[in-house]
């Protein structure tokens, strides 16, 4: 009895932090506080292997300027790497960036 009182509390802990993170604000604001053009921003999982797609498409983040992005990917994870590209080829990347709890990323100089 006392092993299937402790499956059940471990079950709605596992249920209760899935949704407590699948509720959580993914958004982030990219700031480009640095000298150069942001041509190329990508966030993938921690998860993943691979970089996905960039988010900024055919946009570029001028110096001074800053973009919303919403970070989400489906999955219900926070964590999330971001590889920034500058329009000079400089490729500035950071790992696990819990994008629930981090409402701004600064690229500075």
């Amino acid at each position: 009895m006392k092993k299937l009182v402790l499956a059940v509390v471990v079950l709605a802990l596992v249920i209760s932090t899935d949704i407590a993170n699948a509720q959580q604000n993914r958004e982030v604001v990219l700031v480009n506080n640095s000298s150069s053009k942001i041509c190329r921003f990508h966030a993938s999982n921690t998860n993943r292997d691979k970089w996905e797609e960039d988010i900024l498409g055919d946009r570029v983040l001028r110096p001074g300027q800053k973009m919303r992005i919403n970070i989400d990917d489906g999955t219900g994870s926070c964590w999330f790497d971001f590889k920034t590209v500058l329009c000079d080829g400089t490729s500035i990347v950071r790992e696990s960036i819990n994008v629930c709890k981090t409402g701004r990323y600064t690229i500075n100089d």
